[in-house]
């Protein structure tokens, strides 16, 4: 059996052969890190302000080859930044603003470090950029929803990422020492976009007029002070005798503004319990078994077997193993690893297994408190979250229902969730046998209380252009367990197989789609699944992403004579003119 050697943060990197002597065959990634163990973010809190300072080390990179000067980061930098926002709403509730910063002299942040891109295959670019993305997004859905405010106190030159950072921030104060500057210098320097959101929260969020846009992305550096100011680019500017003050001040003032409760406890977030092997990945409540002949991996939510707690306080005495809580953390997990471990793995099949009421029952108990409960609200939108990832996923993604399956509310999620659903059609429920027939059940949870990227629940996106009929199912069949063939007849599922014929439909879907060009299917997937509006989130997942995929490909961004790699030599990039 190979062995996989996780690499990740508070770790120490992937080794050579020259250190221990044989490489596993797989190099591993790790999402596991706490503030104990971060090397380059420090996270302190004041009350009900939080510093989180970067001061990157230089030696830290995730994998071998590059030094992470000035403050840029990689994949590791990030994956603390992620750990970081994520304790902030579960450990601290009585946090209500955070500042991020620098602790490094005259310099906030250079972003991507351009030779860990320079010399990164395609996938991981990309998948780099994706996850980027989403830890931006994930602090603009803390100050949306959990009135976690971010300040961006720009204490140096803030280029690319760096900026883009800032950006994700509510409110952005840069020192005006006539030095410091805000710029997006990817297009002139490096031949391609600001991958991580930064052209579209310029024009869609900051409102910054798409005539000074182009000019300030294709400026290498930048604008200072008050043309920035004037610009849109920032929205504060202090002298360096009277930064510091000038951030505590605003700081206060975003507190000012949250609604997040006081004098209430956090919930520790314990480190996952997992075991993985080259065959399978597993935790309390998700298990994942490899199907690699076929490119696949088959995915079992499990549910409880207690039923939900009494009320909000007695789930937050669970702690981390309050089942939501804990399903979540662990998908989140899996997600991630099988993202960026697993490339190969094109298919991922989603399975359910357990009660469909015990589900429900703790399904009540969140959409009670939400709203009302800072831990009901902060699973809530976590689960949202994580659904998103899977949303944005380049994979082809499939649901099996089947006898013993518990698709109910939020775990119905899943399935609308993936690009075909498969329903196992059995006995009737008034059979004898009844037990062995599969059953879907909607709620109230699954008609907007876990929107996607464009503002739509998944049912909405499916049903998209069809509204009399997403209310008659929300008027009509909510709570109500479904059969396979009610299921299909109302087009909730994409097929319902008998059992004569289910092992062989399967076998033959998940074949004829690892067939298929993983390209080909990427590009359709992600098309398909976001039917309906364009919002902030779709266009940086979407169309920026896709735009950065391909630019990422092309020779004069990552070709021998491209920008990616010419970078730093004292070389000018040479480029193919023609416009393609």
């Amino acid at each position: 059996m190979a062995v996989a050697a996780d690499i990740g943060v508070g770790r120490e990197p992937f080794v050579s052969v020259s250190d221990v002597g044989e490489v596993p065959e797989r190099r591993q990634v790790s999402f596991d890190t706490h503030p104990d163990c971060y090397r380059h973010w420090t996270l302190r809190i004041e009350g009900e302000v939080a510093w989180l300072v970067l001061d990157v080390d230089e030696g830290g990179g995730l994998v071998p080859g590059y030094e992470l000067k000035l403050n840029s980061y990689d994949l590791g930098v990030d994956i603390e930044l992620y750990d970081a926002t994520q304790r902030l709403r579960f450990e601290h509730p009585e946090v209500k603003a955070v500042v991020i910063t620098s602790g490094k002299e005259r310099v906030f942040c250079a972003g991507a470090n351009i030779r860990m891109l320079a010399s990164s295959p395609h996938e991981w670019k990309v998948n780099f950029c994706k996850f980027t993305n989403e830890t931006r997004n994930g602090i603009e859905d803390a100050a949306a929803y959990s009135g976690q405010r971010y300040l961006a106190a720009v204490n140096g030159s803030c280029a690319g990422g760096g900026y883009e950072l800032a950006l994700a921030c509510d409110h952005i104060l840069l020192i005006d020492d006539n030095v410091s500057a805000v710029s997006l210098p990817e297009v002139p320097l490096l031949g391609v976009l600001p991958g991580t959101g930064g052209l579209t929260r310029l024009v869609d969020k900051r409102r910054v007029r798409k005539d000074r846009a182009d000019v300030f992305a294709t400026r290498p550096d930048g604008l200072r002070g008050k043309a920035a100011q004037r610009w849109g680019l920032v929205d504060e500017l202090a002298p360096p005798r009277q930064f510091e003050h000038a951030v505590k001040r605003r700081a206060a003032a975003l507190a000012s503004t949250s609604r997040r409760p006081s004098g209430v406890a956090g919930v520790q977030l314990t480190p996952l319990r997992r075991t993985s092997s080259d065959h399978s990945i597993a935790y309390d409540f998700v298990t994942a078994e490899f199907d690699r002949a076929n490119g696949a991996v088959h995915i079992t939510v499990h549910a409880p077997t207690e039923p939900a707690p009494a009320d909000m306080d007695a789930a937050a005495g669970q702690g981390a193993s309050f089942w939501p809580l804990a399903l979540t953390r662990e998908l989140d997990d899996l997600i991630l690893r099988l993202r960026t471990n697993e490339m190969t793995v094109g298919i991922w099949i989603f399975k359910t297994s357990g009660d469909m009421d015990v589900v429900a029952g703790f399904e009540r108990l969140l959409l009670d408190g939400l709203d009302s409960n800072w831990l009901a609200t902060e699973i809530v939108h976590y689960y949202k979250r994580v659904l998103k990832r899977l949303d944005s996923t380049s994979r082809s993604l499939m649901a099996l229902i089947t006898p013993g399956s518990c698709y109910t509310g939020m775990l119905a999620e899943l399935a609308f969730a993936c690009d075909q659903q498969y329903m196992l059609d059995g006995p009737p429920p008034e059979d004898e046998n009844s037990e062995l027939s599969a059953g879907l059940r909607l709620s109230a949870i699954n008609f907007g209380t876990l929107p996607m990227g464009n503002g739509l629940s998944r049912l909405g996106s499916r049903f998209y252009g069809h509204p009399d009929h997403l209310n008659w199912l929300r008027d009509n069949k909510t709570d109500v367990v479904l059969t396979a063939a009610q299921a299909d007849e109302l087009g909730l599922v994409t097929a319902a197989p008998d059992d004569i014929d289910w092992e062989d439909e399967i076998r033959l879907a998940i074949e004829a789609r690892a067939a298929l060009s993983p390209d080909a299917c990427t590009g359709m997937e992600a098309n398909l699944r976001f039917a309906g509006p364009e919002t902030l989130e779709t266009k940086i997942l979407g169309r920026l992403s896709a735009w950065q995929n391909w630019v990422f490909s092309r020779p004069n961004a990552t070709g021998p004579e491209g920008a990616l790699l010419r970078y730093g030599t004292g070389q000018k990039p040479i480029f193919d003119k023609k416009r393609v």
